[in-house]
């Protein structure tokens, strides 16, 4: 569903930890996919904190640009090692990480980033970075977390927004690539008004509230497995609010899925508060889908 023709996964690099921990990730998305992987290392001068006056073409300059194609050329080598036969291009892009990340995501079927880094990648898990590209990004983006796991379900949260729907799609195809089971959580609570002026029924149901969010949730997985037959779906309804529900399921998930905004978010946030809060406390990898493209299974 993601399919962008030819396009590659692309992984941004620092030399980081975290960063050689998001190659091994993206080696193999990228393998599943059958698609080649980019990786990038964005390269901004560094500023004089006295002058603010960078001066390209010295020695400086040329030992800083050989380190950064010192990263890259280490963690394509890392590539090739997570996937022998996977074709591997590295290049150092000039520019601030964000706005390098954000036009890479243009031509790209995924964008895999380390939650923690050296350089332009540092600020990672910090709105400064991490919201404009996960909220901003020209495909989904996958935040490498903690240790990445070959057991558990993917996990994805939807709340009957049409971001949520393409996340679940999302959310089908990664359990289809792993060969693992999806779990679908819909979190619900009981009807709060959304405008100032707008109407509560005065006696209402739980039961039947309940009922009808399950309805929800069926009729939202309902085309996805016909698409997916191979994917055994698990539901989960739950009572409370989504972010925290989420939060505590990640805990055994593989990977958690999000779309960046639901249906309660306010126009002009970059990210909705589901998915703003699952970025900086999920308990894995977490990949945060903002559009889709159409396109065709392999």
């Amino acid at each position: 569903m993601t399919n962008k023709s030819g396009a590659p996964v692309v992984v941004a690099v620092d030399g980081s930890t975290s960063a050689f921990n998001a190659v091994r990730v993206a080696a193999r998305e990228a393998v599943a996919r059958g698609r080649p992987l980019r990786v990038v290392h964005a390269f901004a001068w560094p500023l004089s904190d006295a002058s603010l006056i960078a001066v390209t073409g010295s020695a400086l300059d040329a030992g800083l640009r050989e380190q950064a194609e010192q990263i890259v050329a280490e963690a394509v080598n890392e590539a090739d090692k997570t996937a022998s036969d996977l074709t591997v291009t590295g290049s150092v892009v000039d520019g601030a990480a964000v706005p390098v990340l954000l036009a890479e995501s243009r031509a790209a079927a995924l964008l895999v980033v380390g939650s923690r880094g050296l350089g332009g990648i540092t600020e990672l898990l910090i709105g400064s970075v991490a919201v404009p590209v996960c909220a901003r990004a020209d495909c989904p983006v996958l935040v490498v977390k903690g240790e990445a796991r070959a057991d558990g379900p993917v996990l994805v949260g939807i709340d009957g927004s049409a971001l949520s729907a393409q996340a679940l799609g999302f959310a089908f195809e990664e359990a289809s690539l792993r060969g693992t089971d999806l779990v679908v959580v819909h979190a619900w609570i009981t009807p709060t008004p959304n405008a100032p002026g707008d109407r509560l029924p005065l006696a209402y149901s739980v039961d039947a509230l309940a009922a009808d969010e399950e309805r929800l949730l069926a009729e939202a997985v309902a085309g996805w497995s016909q698409r997916y037959p191979d994917v055994s779906v698990r539901h989960r309804v739950a009572y409370g609010a989504p972010a925290p529900v989420l939060v505590r399921e990640s805990a055994g998930a593989q990977l958690t899925v999000v779309g960046a905004h639901g249906r309660g978010a306010l126009a002009g946030l970059l990210l909705g508060s589901v998915s703003h809060a699952v970025l900086h406390h999920s308990q894995g990898p977490l990949a945060i889908v903002r559009h889709h493209r159409e396109g065709h299974r392999r």
